[in-house]
């Protein structure tokens, strides 16, 4: 077997896929990290309800938010990554 069995050129190939492996693995692990701290958000809400000021509230809202988009962002980094 040879790398371009794999639709490698090479070494220079085999490197840019492994760089590329490791990279969408972290990616992912951020991405899953950003998802959690989102769910940890809205889980906070839900249970402290009315005892949570509306600036507290109000602040986990835009915590949410903020992690959404960054697992957003990395899974399009991925996606990226995977078409060129």
């Amino acid at each position: 077997m040879r790398a371009s069995d794999f639709g490698h050129t090479g070494r220079m190939g085999l490197r840019n896929e492994i760089k590329k492996t490791v990279d969408d693995v972290g990616d992912a692990l951020n991405e899953a990290g950003h998802r959690a701290n989102a769910g940890s958000e809205r889980a906070t809400r839900e249970v402290a309800g009315d005892s949570m000021t509306t600036a507290k509230k109000a602040g986990s809202v835009l915590n949410e938010g903020k992690e959404k988009t960054l697992a957003e962002v990395d899974r399009a980094k991925r996606e990226i990554r995977d078409k060129i």
